[in-house]
């Protein structure tokens, strides 16, 4: 879809944006505001720097871009970058000079992606059990892929939010029962520090499988993240569905916990490249049943609705809004928010659009 005809076109140019994981980076143009196409995906093992990768997705676009925003699954505190998840470190100044860049803005991917959550219609989320969001009130967002992504929102005085930086999938993992107990020995033996990143993540499954089989007296063979899901959700693996099943549970204890942590009536958003991949299984799973079992905050966290984000590149969203504001453009050139509740009724050329 193009731009609606009453959308300007960036006088200074399209913009390039990039949401970077620790598997793939995903680059985009955003030509006038909200309208971000044009999305291409390189694999970070194909390029020995984040330089690289950008200056190819340019190059096979035959275009030069002034400004830029660069969305990273990494803490962004400062000049230099370096990756959590992934081999590539970058000083920002010197890598917009190599780029040719006027500016260029890199934040953590799930700041990013909190900032996406105010103009995600509704088709683009799936409501996970029951729960209402309040107005007004804060958001929460995590989602598992490479890592553990934590983020959220608050109200910022007149108007609009604050979007939180946070690295909240490395506080110590917190099991729930004594399968997660066992598990969680299982670490001890490998690691001092289990953060819930080492768990709920795409790694994460490969780790949970183990310890289950250990815990069994299993004699087992080692699969990626995608081979578990498919043999539990397609052939019935027993391990591998204990395995979702946990991972599930497990979800459901860090959505709990940040959102009682935030005090996240406005809602509990659900990220990530893993989760996705469930299917219709995920809204039967554990996740929810975890969620509101919160001893004595369980009515509390039973009120709070918890939506799976099924839009394509949502990040992308955040970064374009994030670097408008580094600009210090009107808040009124970007596209209004569009709250989950009034998406529908919101005329179609309203909405912020990502084709991927």
């Amino acid at each position: 879809m193009h731009p609606a005809p009453h959308t300007p076109f960036h006088l200074d140019g399209p913009r390039l944006l990039a949401d970077i994981g620790g598997t793939n980076a995903r680059f985009a143009l955003e030509r006038a505001p909200g309208q971000i196409g044009a999305v291409r995906t390189l694999a970070c093992a194909d390029y020995p720097r984040f330089q690289d990768a950008a200056a190819a997705y340019l190059a096979g676009a035959g275009i030069q871009v002034r400004h830029a925003a660069i969305a990273i699954a990494n803490p962004v505190d400062g000049d230099a970058v370096r990756m959590t998840n992934h081999g590539w470190a970058f000083s920002t100044a010197r890598a917009a000079r190599e780029l040719g860049l006027s500016t260029m803005l890199v934040v953590n991917d799930f700041t990013a992606l909190a900032m996406s959550l105010p103009v995600l219609p509704q088709e683009d989320l799936v409501q996970i059990g029951g729960g209402a969001a309040r107005a007004g009130c804060a958001i929460g967002l995590v989602g598992a892929g490479t890592g553990l992504g934590v983020s959220g929102l608050v109200p910022a005085p007149g108007g609009g939010w604050t979007p939180l930086h946070s690295e909240g999938g490395h506080v110590a993992f917190s099991p729930a029962d004594e399968r997660e107990m066992a598990v969680l020995r299982h670490c001890w033996q490998r690691y001092a520090h289990v953060s819930a990143e080492r768990l709920v993540s795409g790694p994460g499954l490969v780790l949970v499988r183990e310890a289950l089989a250990a815990q069994q007296g299993l004699v087992f063979e080692t699969l990626d993240p995608s081979e578990i899901v498919a043999r539990a959700l397609d052939e019935g693996d027993a391990l591998c569905l204990e395995t979702l099943e946990c991972f599930a549970g497990m979800l459901g204890t860090v959505a709990a916990n940040l959102a009682v942590t935030l005090g996240a009536r406005g809602g509990i958003y659900i990220g990530g490249g893993v989760v996705p991949r469930l299917g219709a299984w995920f809204a039967q799973s554990p996740f929810r049943a975890r969620f509101e079992s919160k001893g004595r905050f369980s009515a509390f966290t039973a009120a709070i609705p918890t939506f799976l984000i099924a839009a394509p590149c949502p990040a992308l969203l955040g970064a374009a809004r994030m670097l408008a504001d580094h600009l210090g453009e009107d808040a009124a050139q970007a596209p209004a928010p569009v709250t989950a509740a009034a998406a529908a009724a919101a005329p179609q050329e309203e909405r912020a659009h990502v084709h991927c």
